[in-house]
């Protein structure tokens, strides 16, 4: 989505190639495109449209230098404004706490298994983090496995209770394990659905009633386009999380 997104743009912006200065008719024309661009690639149209007319305000209020070209011009304050759009600070996960607590959420097949491997690795290599991967899905003896193997890739332990169908306590257990063995960040793959239902969403509260995590992240599928935001909005509600992960499919 994202590189399709820029060849659009990258279109677009030659729209403006030689031109002399900016004007309420090019920009127009280039922002037209721009607006088509990110519509198809599944952007909401309010946030499109909102997007596009506050880099005209922008654009229209700029003095060309001598030595800049008003297709350069306009990439930066698009790519500025984009930045904006998608937060403009970075913020490190919070890893407080004895031990550190990740709660993962979201959808089944939206890569909370894959993911929960994929940052325990990180925080193990780049910040030195001693994590225990946990299996709260009690649904899913696929989801234990996969949990496993890649906990044995990345030589992870991974606490699981097969026998188990209550996900607080495997939580709860997993928490007295990591601190019995000296494990200071827990990781909590969590079970997901097809489709957001009134057990699902109790169940990933009640966790978070129970262990307190002190990162709530939210795993969608990059592909899933707006359908996201919905799911999103749900989840937030239930779980007031900290952070989105865009999971990209290869």
């Amino acid at each position: 989505m994202f590189e399709n997104l820029s060849e659009r743009l990258d279109r677009s912006f030659k729209l403006l190639k030689g031109e002399g200065k900016i004007t309420e008719i090019n920009v127009a024309e280039t922002l037209k495109d721009v607006r088509k661009a990110l519509l198809d690639a599944d952007v909401n149209y309010k946030v499109a449209k909102q997007f596009t007319d506050t880099v005209k305000e922008k654009a229209l209020g700029q003095n060309v230098l001598t030595a800049v070209k008003p297709g350069q011009l306009m990439v930066k304050i698009v790519h500025d404004q984009l930045t904006q759009l998608m937060g403009n600070t970075a913020e490190e996960i919070n890893l407080k706490g004895s031990p550190a607590i990740v709660l993962m959420s979201g959808l089944q097949g939206s890569g909370k298994t894959t993911f929960s491997g994929k940052l325990a690795n990180m925080l193990k290599t780049k910040k030195g983090k001693n994590p225990l991967l946990v299996a709260c899905d009690v649904y899913r003896p696929a989801a234990i496995e996969q949990l496993r193997i890649l906990g044995n890739q990345i030589n992870v332990p991974v606490y699981s209770e097969p026998e188990n169908k209550n996900p607080v306590a495997i939580a709860l257990n997993a928490i007295k394990e990591a601190k019995a063995n000296n494990h200071d960040l827990v990781i909590i793959d969590t079970a997901g659905r097809l489709a957001i239902n009134e057990q699902m969403m109790q169940e990933i509260a009640a966790i978070k009633n129970a262990v307190q995590p002190g990162e709530i992240l939210f795993v969608v599928d990059a592909m899933t386009g707006q359908d996201a935001v919905n799911t999103a909005k749900e989840f937030n509600e239930r779980l007031n999380f900290d952070g989105v992960v865009l999971q990209a499919r290869r």
